[in-house]
């Protein structure tokens, strides 16, 4: 009896990637509200069921954002979840990661196990040539993501992203296809 088809996108070791669905609201949102301590100030995810759906529904139809929940393949739980925003096409191929984990999650790796495989993807089938990530300076679990998974800090932009009710400033990190190949070559 063959298979049924897989809704990951990609899998690795402990988890899978797969797109956001509007079924998957009740999980995510008790996944936010329980990760609020975690996520404050750096990061505000949807946490009431019409704040999920208008989020999930601009991952979905936006041809310029593809939305990722990162689930722990044992169980199938949301562990976090991973966006490429701001797709520009043409002689740009680029777009802005943002992710946060739940803290359920936090501190297991699963992050920079989905973060690897959205890379993969990214530089695959999305056939983008570079990344970004921009981060605020104090938020040292997300710059050691993104420096772990071979990002490069190439600036710091005052006042740039509008969170938590003020103008904050951000280091902004690449990663090009360039980067992740010589990366790769053995020294």
């Amino acid at each position: 009896m063959p298979h049924p088809p897989s809704r990951h996108l990609a899998e690795g070791p402990r988890v899978a990637l797969r797109p956001f669905t509007l079924d998957d609201g009740p999980e995510f949102t008790a996944r936010a509200r329980e990760s609020k301590d975690l996520h404050r100030p750096w990061l505000f995810p949807p946490d009431s069921d019409e704040a999920y759906a208008d989020y999930a529904g601009r991952l979905i139809e936006d041809p310029a954002r593809v939305g990722f929940l990162v689930c722990e393949k044992d169980s199938g739980a949301i562990a976090g979840f991973i966006n490429i925003n701001n797709i520009v096409r043409g002689g740009f191929q680029c777009g802005a990661l943002g992710y946060g984990a739940f803290a359920h999650a936090a501190g297991r790796g699963l992050m920079r196990e989905g973060l690897e495989l959205v890379i993969g993807y990214a530089f695959g089938p999305l056939g983008l040539h570079r990344l970004e990530i921009n981060v605020q300076p104090g938020n040292a679990a997300s710059i050691a993501l993104a420096r772990g998974a071979g990002f490069r800090l190439e600036g710091f932009s005052p006042n740039m992203i509008y969170v938590d009710g003020a103008w904050r400033d951000h280091e902004r990190w690449a990663l090009t296809t360039e980067m992740r190949t010589e990366a790769a070559q053995p020294r």
